[in-house]
């Protein structure tokens, strides 16, 4: 069995309206050293060993699902679980 963390970000390229949202909320509040905030998802998953790579199993996911991989990046870590 595999545990699996996802991290799912938009591109650099990509404008992150709720971020800039919550950016503009954390400078009301006073802390205008902080400079910028990128708003993302995560994801945790329990992965039966299988015939088929860990990696490649993750990957068709994420490419599929989790991402829109044309506005957005992802990666992973994976670890043997108990």
């Amino acid at each position: 069995m595999y545990f699996v963390k996802v991290y799912v970000m938009y591109k650099e390229s990509v404008l992150d309206p709720q971020g800039q949202a919550v950016l503009g909320a954390v400078h009301r509040m006073g802390h205008e050293e902080i400079q910028d905030i990128r708003i993302g998802k995560y994801f945790e998953m329990k992965v039966a060993k299988s015939e088929r790579p860990i990696e490649a199993v993750i990957e068709e996911v994420c490419d599929k699902l989790l991402a829109n991989v044309n506005m957005e990046s992802y990666r992973y870590e994976i670890s043997e679980a108990e």
